[in-house]
C-alpha cells in the first residue's frame, strides 16, 4: 500500500511539474482582468475579455515552451482553433528556441542540408545575381526550408478567448513569435518579449534603392485578428542587437522584423502602456498598398506607449483608422545604433488621429516625426518636439480631415504630463 501511495504521489508531482493549475477564484489577479469600457478600439462592439470565462481547469502557470503549447490546447498546429476560454500565466523566462525536452536549438538544428550561407552570399551577390529580381533557386529554397524549420518552433499559435499574462515582474518570452491569426478576443499583458531572432534572413535586392535583408518573425503578429488588447509589455532585441551583425552587400544583416505587426484586416485593437526600445522596425499596420481588403478595418488605438531608441514604424499605417495619443518618444537622429528615422508612417488611405504626443529626439525636426508613404491626411494636435509645440501635418502639407473622430478613450493627459506618466508606468512589471 505504501509503495502504491508513493507511486501515485510521484506521478502527481511529475504532472504538476508539467503544468500547474491555478484556482480561478482569485478574481483580482491579472489573468482575470479585462479591458475596461472605452479603452480604445478593442473596447468596440463586444469588447475584449480574453479568457475571463475560463473554468479552474483552464487556468495555468507555465514555465517553458512545451507547457505553453499544452496550455494553449496541446498541438501548436491546431491551437489557433481552440476556442476554450483559458488564462495562462507566464512565470520566469520561456525560451522558444528549444525542443520538447527544453534543449536549446540553434542555426545548425534548423538549417536544411542544402543551406550554406557563404554559398548563398556568392550566388546572390548583386554583381552576380543582379538587382532586379528576388533570389530563387536551390539555395534560396534551402533558406526558406530552414526558416520554416525554425518557425515551427518559435511561432506559437494562440486561439480565441485567451489571456496570456506575465506572473510577477520578470516574465519573459525570448526568441518567440505569438501568432494571433483569424481569432477573436485575446489579451496579452505584462510580458517582456526579447529577441525574436530569425537565423535565416532573406536578401531582397528590390527592397528600396539599395536592397535589404529581411527577417520573418515579430514578437506578436496579428493577422485577421479582432478584439486584441496588448498592454504593459516590453519589446526589445535582447542580447542580439542587429548592430552586431555586420553588413553584407552594403546593408545591415538584419535578424529582426517587427515587435507588434497588425495586418490582414485585423480590427479592434488597443496597444497601451508598452515599452518599445532598442529596435528598428516597430509596428506595421497593413502589409501592402495592394491589400485593399484592409479598408474599413485596422482600427487600432495606441496610447501611453514609451518608444525609446527605435528607428521607425511607431506606427507605420496603411488604410486604418488609428488613434495615437499620449505616447512618449525618445532617441537621437545621430545615435550610433538605432538612429531615429521617423515615428508615424503615413501610408495609403491612412487615417491617423493623433493627440498630445511628446517627442524628445536629439537633432530632429518636425518633418522627421512622420514619413509620407502615399498618404494624404493626418490630424494631429498637441504634438511637442524637444519642448516646442509642433504640427506634423503642416510639415508635409497634409489635409487634417481624416473622416472620423475617436470616441473610445479614457482621459487624455495634458502634454506636460505625458513624459512622467508614460516613463513611470509603461512596460512589463509596471502594472499598478
Amino acid at each position: 500500500m505504501r509503495k502504491k501511495w508513493i507511486s501515485m504521489f510521484l506521478a502527481a508531482s511529475v504532472a504538476a511539474s508539467l503544468i500547474a493549475v491555478v484556482p480561478a477564484s482569485a478574481a483580482t489577479d491579472l489573468g482575470h482582468q479585462t479591458l475596461t469600457t472605452n479603452d480604445g478600439w478593442a473596447a468596440a462592439t463586444t469588447g475584449t475579455t480574453g479568457g475571463i470565462k475560463a473554468d479552474s481547469s483552464h487556468v495555468f502557470t507555465v514555465t517553458n515552451r512545451a507547457q505553453l503549447v499544452t496550455a494553449l490546447g496541446g498541438d501548436n498546429s491546431k491551437n489557433a482553433s481552440n476556442s476554450t476560454a483559458k488564462i495562462i500565466n507566464i512565470s520566469g523566462t520561456i525560451n522558444m528556441n528549444v525542443d520538447d525536452n527544453n534543449k536549446t536549438l540553434g542555426l545548425s538544428n534548423y538549417a536544411d542540408p542544402a543551406y550554406d550561407f557563404n554559398k548563398y552570399l556568392a550566388a546572390y551577390d548583386p554583381s552576380v545575381w543582379g538587382t532586379s529580381k528576388v533570389p530563387s533557386g536551390t539555395l534560396e529554397s534551402a533558406r526558406v526550408k530552414s526558416q520554416k524549420n525554425q518557425g515551427a518552433r518559435v511561432q506559437i499559435n494562440v486561439g480565441p478567448n485567451t489571456t496570456i499574462v506575465g506572473s510577477g515582474t520578470n516574465a519573459k518570452i525570448v526568441g518567440g513569435n505569438l501568432m494571433v491569426q483569424n481569432v477573436d478576443n485575446v489579451i496579452i499583458r505584462n510580458i517582456e518579449f526579447q529577441d525574436a531572432y530569425d537565423y535565416f534572413p532573406q536578401w531582397d535586392p528590390t527592397d528600396g534603392s539599395s536592397g535589404n535583408w529581411n527577417s520573418q518573425y515579430d514578437s506578436i503578429t496579428l493577422k485577421g485578428a479582432t478584439h486584441v488588447w496588448i498592454d504593459h509589455c516590453t519589446f526589445d532585441d535582447g542580447s542580439h542587437p542587429d548592430s552586431q551583425n555586420g553588413t553584407y552587400f552594403g546593408r545591415e544583416y538584419q535578424h529582426h522584423d517587427g515587435t507588434v505587426d497588425i495586418t490582414n484586416a485585423s480590427d479592434y485593437v488597443t496597444v497601451s502602456y508598452n515599452y518599445f526600445h532598442d529596435h528598428d522596425k516597430t509596428t506595421l499596420l497593413g502589409g501592402s498598398d495592394s491589400a485593399t481588403g484592409d479598408s474599413g478595418h485596422l482600427r487600432v488605438t495606441f496610447h501611453h506607449n514609451y518608444y525609446q531608441n527605435i528607428v521607425q514604424r511607431a506606427p507605420r499605417v496603411r488604410y486604418g483608422q488609428v488613434h495615437i495619443y499620449n505616447n512618449y518618444y525618445e532617441g537621437s537622429k545621430s545615435a550610433s545604433s538605432y538612429s531615429f528615422s521617423y515615428a508615424w508612417g503615413i501610408g495609403i488611405n491612412s487615417k491617423i488621429y493623433a493627440q498630445n504626443n511628446v517627442f524628445n529626439i536629439t537633432g530632429a525636426s518636425t518633418a522627421n516625426l512622420g514619413s509620407v508613404f502615399s498618404g494624404t491626411q493626418l490630424y494631429d494636435t498637441g504634438s511637442q518636439l524637444n519642448g516646442s509645440n509642433v504640427t506634423v501635418s503642416s510639415a508635409f502639407g497634409l489635409s487634417t480631415s481624416v473622416g472620423w473622430t475617436p470616441s473610445l478613450y479614457g482621459t487624455i493627459d495634458s502634454t506636460s504630463n505625458v513624459k512622467s506618466n508614460v516613463t513611470s508606468s509603461a512596460g512589463a512589471g509596471k502594472i499598478q
